[in-house]
């Protein structure tokens, strides 16, 4: 992690043993987690810091991007009056021409007649006394 060897390890923990003493070293050990771990929190807290600032800042980049071509595109096809929503109204027809449906929202409902079968489609009755 900081470039230390096993051996360099070793040396430290049996130096820490002598000069600490065996009585007070898990006390000692203790403190050292503690600082490290609180060393190892205000380091993620700065690099999450730093990644939410990078990252707004490529999205302030991509909006700009995007207004830039948003207005590119809106320059080159510029609205009309015959890009606006079709008319829902009946179309005047000419008196030689059927006149064309005109779409609405409604949904139009159909009257289908209802078709009885006839004696012909209908399968025969079974007959008394055959076998089946």
């Amino acid at each position: 992690m900081f470039g230390i060897d096993s051996s360099e390890f070793l040396l430290v923990a049996f130096v820490a043993l002598v000069v600490i003493g065996p009585k007070d070293l898990p006390k000692a050990m203790r403190v050292v987690g503690y600082w490290v771990g609180r060393a190892r929190a205000v380091s993620r807290q700065f690099r999450q810091g730093f990644d939410n600032m990078v990252r707004e800042a490529e999205l302030e980049e991509m909006e700009k991007r995007w207004a830039a071509e948003n207005a590119r595109i809106m320059a080159e096809h510029p609205a009309s009056t015959s890009d606006a929503a079709p008319s829902t109204e009946a179309a005047p027809t000419d008196t030689e021409h059927e006149a064309v449906p005109v779409m609405t929202d409604k949904p139009i409902m159909v009257d289908h007649p209802v078709v009885e079968p006839s004696d012909a489609d209908r399968p025969a009755p079974p007959r008394e006394g055959a076998s089946s």
